[in-house]
Formats: structure tokens, sequence, C-alpha cells
């Protein structure tokens, strides 16, 4: 039998939140991101929750390709954008607009002949300092950009360093002073500058995590009231319980002792499916509905919970990993690392359902799993 492990996909979560975006933002047209196959949740499963978007953002071709061949005929933004010749046809041929963020990449649509002009997003780094031109010389990359035969339309765009902490304005300032008159539309906001600093929303917003019902910071009680619905729910179950005596320990290692008679429950789940190893004792769990707590370290395909809020619990109870009743940022806050992480470390070994607008499972999804195993 299989593991009774799966990772569900809601794609009516993922309409949800792009309408609750639409909302924040009703003056900004929508760049939805996904980049890492949707974090995670697959672009072919979520893509029919798009059609409220007016463009998709992502990070290769490949994705760019796979999106096109679905239908998708608005624009498509490749936020890293290209590093080879061959890359500017392609994205001639499949009508991209790409992110500009240095001189290389202005050389090789220099050198290019497209069939029609490419539109571009030029970057400029106003203090993230990863990708983009300094703002001292923005201005020359962008009449150069302009001035090219092979560029169509030359957009404006920055990437926030810290917008999810509440301090943008020193590189939203930066920005407007080294743009002052110059025309293109601007893409400033990503998923925290889209919630918290409407400021930022000008032209174009580009959503991430926030499309997928996690939090930018990492902290599940900073959008509680966002109205935010998950996209993913990993779900497992009880496939064995030890009852342990005062000072017994459990797992690797022998990092968690109990302090006094508890019953202990092994779910199928572990860091080879994606759940973090570094998760440590304490991090939330639900157990047939209720919350309660793993325990030990985390082993390759199996950890370990408390049971004591759920005496009732036995081999074959249902357990949500993160979903609803325990929400992705929890676990990964518990963890040290951010929702963001968690969604794209899904491992290909776990099955994936997608369910529909009631919740029930499509015809396109995996075979539902057994109800438990033993060993």
């Amino acid at each position: 039998m299989p593991r009774p492990i799966t990772a569900r996909i809601h794609p009516e979560a993922v309409r949800h939140n792009v309408g609750l975006i639409k909302q924040m933002t009703p003056t900004s047209r929508v760049w939805t991101v996904v980049k890492a196959n949707a974090y995670g949740h697959g672009i072919e499963r979520i893509y029919p929750a798009l059609a409220q978007a007016d463009g998709i953002a992502l990070l290769d071709l490949d994705e760019a390709v796979r999106v096109r061949e679905l239908g998708w005929t608005k624009p498509i933004l490749l936020l890293e954008g290209i590093f080879e010749p061959v890359d500017v046809e392609l994205a001639d041929n499949h009508r991209l607009t790409v992110a500009v963020h240095c001189n290389e990449q202005l050389q090789l649509l220099a050198a290019a002949r497209p069939r029609r002009p490419i539109d571009i997003m030029l970057k400029m780094n106003s203090g993230m300092n990863r990708l983009g031109f300094r703002p001292q010389v923005f201005r020359d990359a962008w009449e150069r950009a302009s001035a090219l035969p092979s560029v169509g339309s030359v957009g404006l765009m920055n990437h926030f360093a810290t917008a999810d902490d509440g301090a943008i304005d020193w590189q939203l300032d930066e920005f407007d002073a080294a743009t002052q008159g110059m025309p293109g539309e601007q893409s400033l906001s990503n998923s925290a500058g889209v919630l918290w600093h409407p400021r930022a929303h000008r032209d174009w917003v580009r959503p991430g995590t926030i499309l997928y019902g996690a939090s930018p910071t990492g902290v599940a009680r900073d959008v509680a009231d966002f109205g935010l619905r998950a996209a993913m729910t990993l779900t497992s179950r009880i496939i064995g319980v030890q009852t342990l005596a005062p000072q017994e320990t459990v797992g690797y290692g022998r990092t968690f002792r109990a302090d006094q008679p508890m019953r202990i429950g092994v779910v199928a789940c572990g860091y080879a499916d994606g759940y973090p190893r570094h998760a440590p004792s304490g991090t939330p769990i639900a157990v047939d509905g209720v919350r309660t707590r793993i325990v030990g370290r985390v082993s390759m395909d199996m950890l370990t919970v408390d049971l004591t809020p759920c005496p009732q619990a036995a081999i074959g109870s249902t357990v949500e990993l993160w979903g609803d009743q325990v929400k992705v940022d929890e676990v990964a806050e518990a963890s040290g690392t951010i929702g963001y992480e968690l969604m794209c470390a899904l491992a290909r070994r776990v099955p994936v359902e997608v369910t529909g607008a009631a919740g029930a499972t499509t015809a396109a999804a995996q075979t539902p799993q057994t109800a438990c195993t033993t060993n």
C-alpha cells in the first residue's frame, strides 16, 4: 500500500487570493508570480485560477513556454531577463516581456533582430544590491534601451529589501528621484508592498507568496486579517503509536524526553517529503482536527507527535502538517524559515491531488491514499 501522505492543491484558494489582491490594488494591474513551478504548487494545477490576473511573472523560459502552451495570451514577465542570444529569440517567439538589469542584457538586445520589438522592464538597484542599475546610471540605461530598435516599451521596476518590516521610503524615494519625468509603466510592489504599502502600488504589482496564502514576513498572524486562503494542504496519517514512561525519549539523538506518561503518534512524513528536518519539538501540527505538537527529531520518512491533547487518536488518525488548521507560516516560524521555502520544498515523491470548487478531488488528480498503513 502507498504511504498515506498527500498534498492537496486548491486552485479556488488561488482564485480567491487573486481577487483579494485586485481589491487591494484597484488602480494597478497584477503580475501573478508563478516562479519555482508556482511555489511548488504546479503551474498547470493553478493555471485555471489565474484568469483574473493581468499578467504572469516567472523566471525560467521553459515555464514561460509552458504558460503559453496552456493558452495564456496576456503578458508574461521574465523576472531575471535573458542570458543568451537564443533567449532573445524565444522571448520574441513567445511575446515575452523581459527584465533588464545589466549592460550585458542591453548588449544582447542591441545585437538582436527580433520580428517585433521586445517589451522590457528596466530594473533599478535602489538598495537591494542584487540586480539592477544604480540610480545614478539608471537614466543613461533608460536612454540607451529606448533608442534600440529591438526594444518596444520600456517599463521601470524595482525590488524592495524591507517591505515586510515596514521600511520602504528609503528605496522608494531613491527610485522616484532617479525616474522623475521618465515615462514608462512602473512595477515596484512585491507581496509585502501589496499588503502594506499602497504608495508603491503604481501601474503593476507583483504578488508572489500571498497568492498561495502565505505571509511575506513568515509570520502567520501578520496576514490573519486579510482573508487569504491556503493553496496547499499537506496531510498524512498516524502509522504507529508508542507509550512513553517518564524520562523515556523518542527519536534520533534522544532530543525529547517525556516528563510524564504520554502517548506518541508516528506520522508518515519526514524531511524526504519536504517537511523541515530542523523543526523543533513544539512545532504545531493537527491530529484529527486537534492542534498538538511534534516531539523529537524529524526523520527522513517519519516524525512523532504528542497525542496528549487528542487521547482518542490511533493508527489511521488524520494529520495535517500544514493547511487551514495549521498555517504553513506557523511551521516555518517554528523552524526558523519562511513558508515560501516549505511550499517550494515539497518532494516529488509526495502524491498530489487537486481539489475542485467544492473541495472535491478532480478527475485529473491522483488516486486518493489508503486510510493508513502499519509497520
